[in-house]
């Protein structure tokens, strides 16, 4: 077993499968969600839930978030920040902004906790088989923390600098997405 805690909130279509393969790699992996039911077979091969947010950061290092939006991830953090201190990596993998993380970042900097953004580009089958891609962005030394990490959870990462970095890279592969999605339909109509 991984001598690392890892506390994961959000165990949506993709959070779900991102913390799935944490286990498989050895982590012990700490659980929460606003609906426990997800968290079954993550229980079932081994992860621990936590009933509230305080008991996930007492018993976690590291502790990952991957919510639907930026409201969600500041409701969250508001919760957590008071049971943050210098043990703990934050890593959000949320798609967020960029403002917004170095915003929240800094807050948790206020109670010694360091941040790492790495939001995942791919979909929920690449998140299932552990080849999604990372994009991930903050001080190197928090990056090299999380590598052995964020290896179980892509197989491609790629370190985009300071905090911010991949937060605006996540969106602009939104973009390419969306309009690749567009112009196929239009050609499918041509056809």
């Amino acid at each position: 077993m991984n001598k690392v805690n890892v506390g994961f909130i959000g165990l949506g279509n993709v959070g779900s499968k991102i913390a799935n393969n944490i286990l498989k790699g050895n982590f012990q992996l700490l659980v929460n969600d606003l609906d426990k039911n997800k968290s079954n077979n993550l229980i079932e091969y081994g992860a621990q839930w936590c009933t509230t947010l305080e008991e996930l950061a007492l018993k976690s290092t590291i502790i990952v978030t991957c919510l639907p939006s930026p409201k969600i991830v500041n409701d969250v953090l508001t919760i957590l920040i008071p049971f943050l201190n210098k043990k703990h990596l934050w890593i959000e993998m949320s798609t967020t902004d960029e403002k917004e993380m170095i915003r929240l970042s800094n807050l948790c900097l206020e109670k010694g906790t360091e941040s790492l953004e790495a939001p995942v580009t791919g979909g929920q089958h690449r998140a299932e088989s552990g080849n999604i891609a990372v994009l991930a962005a903050g001080k190197r030394e928090n990056f090299d923390r999380a590598f052995s990490l964020l290896s179980e959870i892509g197989h491609e990462i790629l370190y985009c600098g300071k905090l911010g970095n991949a937060s605006t890279l996540k969106v602009v592969t939104n973009y390419l997405a969306s309009i690749n999605l567009l112009s196929l339909g239009e050609v499918l109509m041509v056809c």
